[in-house]
């Protein structure tokens, strides 16, 4: 295959693990998208104070109470989709990564996602679960980004590969018996993942993640998007409804627009 080095290295890694951290490409796009965070976030809740990003955020618990989370989140996301650089920026943040994993031919979710996990909360929850379960294209990715550090049951977990296949193979065991059983039948294989603002994080959707309890003393802020090639097979979540493309080439444009001498304008 014609692949650099480096591009040889990601995808090793990626395979190997399942995921990759790297540095955000773009640090001021990603403070762009924090002060979004915080702006809105802040108007929702009728706040007009000074603030110091990361003590806002993560002591967000001190503000939002887990009653009103769900509906603080929901509207956040709307007003936040609405910031109309919100996709570019999100996508700025590892696009060296997705050409190398991905392509460079990209469909995009057409909605970025908000994640918030307030201490000792447990209405938050994402149980383990593989997207492909509940009917995603194995071809996606999830480009995952925290808005602050994130560290033991503050960050989120994967199932490593090895052990995804070894829950394939008996999957007929676990029927009924809910993804708790999953869980507690693999929570000592589980990889949590330890990420610190500035990083990004790449991973792969087929693989069971999810998190738990947050037992940490801080607010846990995360932003998730899909990524695919625009020519991979979709499976429920198709093109143009949920997913855009983003980075169609010249020839690929000419292409499609083509017919044939006599074939009808």
């Amino acid at each position: 295959m014609f692949f650099s080095s480096e591009e040889k290295n990601l995808s090793a890694e990626y395979l190997d693990a399942g995921f990759v951290i790297r540095p955000v490409q773009d640090a001021s796009a990603l403070d762009w998208i924090r002060t979004k965070v915080i702006e809105n976030g802040q108007q929702v809740l009728g706040e007009k104070t000074e603030y110091e990003p990361n003590a806002w955020l993560n002591t967000a618990h001190e503000r939002i109470s887990v009653s009103n989370l769900n509906d603080y989140r929901i509207e956040l996301i709307r007003r936040l989709n609405a910031e109309q650089k919100l996709r570019l920026k999100y996508f700025q943040l590892a696009r060296s990564c997705l050409d190398a994993i991905v392509g460079n031919e990209l469909a995009m979710q057409m909605r970025v996602n908000l994640s918030i996990q307030l201490p000792k909360d447990n209405s938050s929850l994402l149980p383990i679960h593989a997207d492909v379960w509940s009917g995603d294209s194995p071809f996606e990715t999830v480009v995952w980004v925290p808005l602050v550090d994130c560290f033991g049951t503050k960050a989120m977990f994967l199932l490593p590969p090895s052990e995804t296949q070894d829950l394939h193979l008996r999957f007929a065991e676990f029927a009924g018996k809910g993804n708790e059983a999953i869980f507690r039948e693999y929570e000592n294989s589980i990889r949590w993942i330890d990420i610190q603002y500035g990083e990004v994080l790449i991973f792969n959707q087929n693989l069971p993640h999810g998190n738990r309890i947050n037992q940490e003393q801080e607010t846990r802020w995360s932003m998730n998007c899909r990524f695919k090639s625009v020519f991979s097979p979709y499976g429920e979540k198709k093109l143009g409804e949920f997913f855009e493309p983003i980075t169609l080439r010249a020839a690929t444009r000419i292409g499609m627009r083509y017919k044939l001498p006599g074939a009808g304008s």
